[in-house]
């Protein structure tokens, strides 16, 4: 199991905050508060003839004029494009239409993109500036708890296959992470609890501390109190920070941040993209992760309960589709962590620390069983 020397916690002292992710030449803040959509928080950022706003059609409405005109003194063309909104549309088509924009309208390798939106815009518009002339700067700028705690955070970048989840994709970072927590307002209340799902995950897999912090905090967080939300967001982007910093790749230790995630990403293939939000199915994910940490003696069966009761208490389902046991099976055997077809759980024990191993396939059974209906 990974014990992990993070940084202490530490309060914050104003209304705004930055973490550093340290990467070397790539290194790169996030920067977190009210009141970021300013051209401040854009500067010293490299400079183009031209940008392109990447957004959907849900956020877009709300925020891209105020994003132009954040950008506006740094770039003398601000472009932009509205997806369709949902997990259903991080696909191929969806990505090609943002190639066809900077297509027609000449964009060159110094062009940057600025993702406006949640987990899948992030994700798809960190893929195009991978792709897009083998490489061209892009921003991100989270408008949802989960981007902001998890997805925008660390260089992932894909789109789906209906066979797996963010199986396509390339490992690119952003030059700068912008967490306005004024989005957050808007946000709709399922998709905060989606996010609370990914800011739970930081407490099993590496700090005991911020769990019971959680815990204490938790109706603050879905009162969407600022103060809590704060701390939530930079206290998970601390963890996921020197996580990515120690292994931007994935090679071993970076896959612990996927706890829930094998089981939530059979969920969300299972179910047909976009039918479960995906913290949903990672807090459903969660509680099968911290079940088959029990039955494998790596935890104690009250702290499974602990971190089962926690994600309950937000309102996230704990009980996953019934898909049956051979088809979660088949899902996650083409999960990314999986080795020559075997399946390899992120699991916790003791609390605070991660790591990952196999189950013999009856115990898996079981597990899938107890929780799904």
């Amino acid at each position: 199991m990974a014990s992990i020397p993070l940084p202490p916690a530490s309060r914050p002292i104003s209304d705004q905050t930055r973490v550093h992710i340290d990467l070397g030449e790539r290194s790169y803040d996030i920067l977190i508060g009210g009141g970021l959509l300013v051209a401040d928080s854009f500067a010293g950022l490299p400079k183009s003839s031209k940008a392109l706003i990447v957004t959907n059609t849900t956020v877009g409405p709300l925020y891209t004029a105020k994003l132009r005109a954040a950008l506006a003194p740094h770039h003398k063309t601000v472009l932009d494009i509205e997806l369709p909104d949902g997990e259903q549309y991080k696909d191929w088509p969806a990505l090609n239409q943002i190639f066809t924009r900077l297509l027609e309208e000449a964009a060159d390798r110094k062009t940057v993109l600025y993702a406006l939106g949640g987990g899948v815009i992030g994700d798809m518009t960190g893929f195009a500036a991978a792709c897009y002339m083998r490489g061209v700067p892009f921003v991100q700028v989270p408008t949802t708890l989960l981007s902001q705690v998890d997805s925008s955070v660390g260089g992932k970048t894909a789109i789906n296959h209906p066979a797996g989840k963010n199986m396509i994709g390339a490992f690119y970072q952003p030059q700068r992470v912008i967490c306005d927590l004024d989005t957050l307002d808007t946000l709709p209340q399922n998709e905060l609890l989606a996010g609370l799902a990914e800011v739970i995950k930081y407490g099993p897999i590496a700090d005991a501390d911020f769990l019971s912090w959680l815990e204490a905090h938790m109706d603050k967080l879905l009162a969407r109190d600022r103060a809590a939300l704060m701390h939530a967001v930079k206290r998970s982007c601390e963890i996921k920070a020197w996580v990515v910093g120690q292994d931007e790749k994935e090679s071993g230790l970076r896959a612990i941040l996927n706890f829930g995630h094998t089981f939530g990403h059979a969920i969300e293939a299972g179910m047909g993209y976009g039918q479960w939000l995906h913290g949903e199915a990672v807090g459903c994910g969660m509680v099968m992760a911290s079940d088959l940490s029990a039955r494998l003696g790596l935890i104690d069966e009250a702290t499974s309960l602990r971190i089962c009761a926690l994600i309950e208490r937000t309102g996230l389902p704990v009980k996953g589709p019934d898909l049956g046991a051979d088809r979660y099976i088949e899902l996650m055997q083409v999960d990314k962590k999986a080795e020559g077809g075997e399946i390899r759980f992120v699991v916790v024990g003791p609390l605070g620390q991660a790591g990952m191993k196999p189950a013999p396939d009856a115990m898996v059974r079981d597990v899938i069983a107890a929780h799904t209906r």
